[in-house]
């Protein structure tokens, strides 16, 4: 059984899951409105997939952004509401934590965090209207640190605890929260992740090379093996999507081997978790 059709806002819908989640509910005859952050990303969508998607320009770290979008996305669904939520924006900031600058913690928190909660609360009267749900989609490293990746761990550990959070404030309105855990996917972020990191790297002491040479190679390797190796975003936006309209949705969903593996892992004594994370980056 599944909820009845409605409207579902999806951020961070250029590329990657969002995208293929855009896809997904569209060919489920769903309306969609993508939030992308430029305008030629909103034409492609809108070329792809027609009157069923409405793109909105949306940054999330911007406040008046949000609030523009918000009012557009009100105007188009009216009284009928949001069926779905799908907060999918994100980036990746890698660096040791001894050198990563706060400037560039503060970016990460921002749109993967902080972002996340100002959209939520835009929208969230449009979600009582439409008895919807929200689908934060999150990492399996809400579940286990990674070196170099203290920042973006931080973000995703900090994004399942406002997942739990608001799925017990919401109940009463019947509102469910879900967080969705992937492990490695074939995406654009972490393309993305390599490329800021290398000018980040630029930017820093020659004592990082020195201190946390080892750690950075392995990194690099272990990045391109999970580009390699990742699932497609379509399986991903599958669960998403499943957990958008499934009946009795589960609180949390793993996606990929690679993640039940890593859950696993997580799951270990720290010091033994700690000695098996060590021995990858030699």
């Amino acid at each position: 059984m599944t909820t009845s059709p409605g409207t579902v806002l999806v951020t961070g819908a250029s590329t990657g899951i969002g995208a293929a989640t855009v896809r997904h509910l569209t060919g489920q005859g769903r309306q969609v409105i993508a939030g992308v952050r430029r305008e030629e990303d909103a034409t492609a969508l809108k070329s792809e997939l027609g009157e069923r998607v409405v793109p909105v320009q949306l940054d999330v770290t911007d406040p008046e952004a949000v609030a523009a979008a918000a009012v557009t996305i009100r105007d188009a669904v009216g009284a009928e509401g949001l069926a779905g939520l799908v907060n999918n924006a994100g980036i990746a900031v890698a660096a040791p934590v001894e050198f990563l600058p706060p400037a560039e913690l503060r970016r990460q928190l921002d749109v993967n965090v902080v972002g996340q909660v100002a959209v939520t609360q835009a929208v969230l009267p449009l979600l009582r209207d439409g008895h919807g749900r929200i689908v934060n989609v999150g990492s399996v490293g809400d579940r286990i640190v990674a070196p170099l990746l203290g920042a973006y761990t931080a973000s995703k550990f900090a994004l399942a605890a406002l997942t739990g959070t608001l799925r017990i404030e919401l109940a009463p309105w019947g509102i469910d929260v879900i967080l969705i855990e992937p492990g490695a996917v074939t995406t654009p972020i972490w393309q993305s992740a390599a490329v800021s990191a290398e000018r980040l790297f630029a930017t820093l002491p020659p004592a990082v090379d020195t201190l946390y040479g080892k750690q950075i190679a392995a990194a690099r390797a272990g990045a391109k093996r999970n580009e390699a190796a990742g699932i497609p975003p379509a399986e991903v936006a599958k669960v998403i999507v499943h957990a958008l309209t499934t009946q009795r949705p589960r609180t949390r969903y793993l996606v990929g081997r690679d993640a039940h593996i890593a859950a696993a892992v997580a799951r270990l004594p720290p010091r033994l978790r700690d000695r098996f994370l060590l021995r990858r980056t030699r």
